[in-house]
Order: structure tokens, then C-alpha cells, then sequence
């Protein structure tokens, strides 16, 4: 009988329906899109974020899914979080670092301690989770971490400093650690989205419309505009590629920044 020539990857797919998958800031737009997906795809998702009354409602479109409180700043939360997670659910196969944070202000009026919650929260907080589930994830055949990024890992913005600066570490931290684990069957890879159509977007474009008295449609190119396809990237695209990267055809997919803007970067 012939080999299979997926190895390790064949065993993936078939246990697939078991498969344990942690998205971070899982309540609410891409986190949460991407929850959904992957609970989709058959997977076992435990959403994590600091409100409840946020993970509550996420659950209820999860089938078989469950939230954890968890402070992604705090690696004695982060530790919790994941045990807990963990004997709900068994082993972390699949981790989303997707929680993140970003404030806007010039750079001379963008303080010290700016600069570090931005750096705690979207760089140190995937380096927290990812050291808590990395015995779990190396114990298989295989694992994934996926770093949720941004085009600001990729490309500077001006006003968002420190939000630039943390996706660019998080991107170089995901390249160094895909390289470390390449011989492990963990692949280590990020997702970079562009402006994205979420509340948070939702309601930039509201106060810009509202501060300038253009009509919506108007405030919204401030953000389409970035983009080549002139318009802003939805969630469910995001969700989509993270999918693909959790999966077995992706298995030789390790250490990349893939772009999802349109062509607003390569």
C-alpha cells in the first residue's frame, strides 16, 4: 500500500472534530467571525476576552464552544484562562492570538504609557498565550498559532504610532517563532487585515460623518480609500483565510504575514 503522502497532515483532517481551537478577543468582530468559522469547521472553541457579558452572547453561536475570562496583560490570568479552557475542552490545538488594542494621537501627544499598554496588549499578550499553550500544541503531530496582525505589521500609518510598532513586533516575533518550531509540526503564521468592516470601524465612520457633516457613504472613504478595491474587508474574509491556515492543506504554510486589503499590501 502506497504511503500517504500528507503524513502528519492526514491525521489532522481526520481528527479534525476534535480538535480544540482558543481565539482571544473571540466576543466581537474578526475575533468572533473567526470563532464562528472554525466552529463551523467542526472545531471545539473556547473564546476568551475580559467581559462576560460580551463572551456570553458569542457562545450562543458556537455549538459546543465556551468562553473563559481572560486578561491577556496578566500571565497569571492567561494561565487560568487556558486551564481551564483546557479541562473543558482538551489540549490547545489551535490558537487565534487575536486580542488587540488601538488608540489614535499624534506621536508628541502619545504618552509612555500608551506606548506600553499598546505593546502589552497586542504584542505581549500573543507572547503570553502563545508560552502558556506551547507544551500542548508541540505535544501532537501537529499545531497552529495564528497572530492576528494588521497591514500596520506590514506598512506605517501616521497617528497610530504604537499600534504600528506592536503589529510590526508581532509580525517579527511570528517569523522567529515559525522558524524555532519548523521541525515540531506547530506552523506559526499571521493574518494581516486591512481596514475592516467593525463596530469599531462602524463607528470611526459615524464620528467622522458626524464631525464633518458628510453623509456616511463620504466619511467611509477615508477608509476604502486604502484599499484598491475600494472597499473595507469584512470579518468573514478574515475568519476565512484563519480557517485555511488551522487546516491540513496549510501545512507547509509556516512564518508568513498573509495580507487580506485588497492589494493594499503584498
Amino acid at each position: 500500500m502506497a504511503e500517504d503522502p500528507r503524513g502528519e497532515a492526514s491525521q489532522m483532517s481526520d481528527a479534525s472534530d476534535s480538535v480544540h481551537a482558543v481565539v482571544t478577543g473571540g466576543g466581537t468582530g474578526i475575533g468572533l467571525a473567526v470563532a464562528q468559522a472554525l466552529a463551523r469547521h467542526g472545531h471545539a472553541v473556547t473564546v476568551m476576552g475580559r467581559s462576560a457579558q460580551t463572551l456570553a452572547p458569542a457562545v450562543e453561536s458556537l455549538p459546543g464552544g465556551g468562553f473563559v475570562i481572560c486578561d491577556v496583560t496578566s500571565d497569571e490570568s492567561v494561565a487560568r484562562a487556558l486551564s481551564e479552557a483546557q479541562a473543558a475542552r482538551g489540549p490547545v490545538r489551535v490558537l487565534v492570538n487575536n486580542a488587540g488594542a488601538v488608540t489614535t494621537a499624534a506621536f508628541e501627544k502619545t504618552s509612555i504609557e500608551a506606548w506600553s499598554a499598546a505593546l502589552d496588549v497586542n504584542l505581549l499578550g500573543a507572547v503570553r498565550m502563545t508560552r502558556a499553550a506551547i507544551a500542548s500544541l508541540k505535544s501532537h503531530p501537529w499545531g497552529r498559532v495564528i497572530n492576528m496582525a494588521s497591514t500596520a505589521g506590514l506598512k506605517p500609518y501616521a497617528y497610530v504610532s504604537p499600534y504600528v510598532a506592536s503589529k510590526h513586533a508581532l509580525v517579527g516575533f511570528t517569523r522567529a517563532l515559525a522558524l524555532e518550531l519548523a521541525t515540531t509540526g506547530v506552523t506559526v503564521n499571521a493574518v494581516c487585515p486591512g481596514y475592516t468592516r467593525t463596530s469599531i470601524i462602524e463607528r470611526a465612520i459615524e464620528t467622522i460623518a458626524t464631525r464633518t457633516g458628510r453623509d456616511p457613504e463620504t466619511a467611509a472613504a477615508v477608509f476604502t480609500a486604502a484599499n484598491p478595491q475600494g472597499r473595507l474587508v469584512t470579518p468573514s474574509e478574515v475568519a476565512s483565510a484563519v480557517v485555511w491556515l488551522a487546516s491540513a492543506d496549510a501545512q507547509a504554510v509556516n512564518g508568513i504575514a498573509l495580507s487580506i486589503s485588497g492589494g493594499e499590501t503584498g
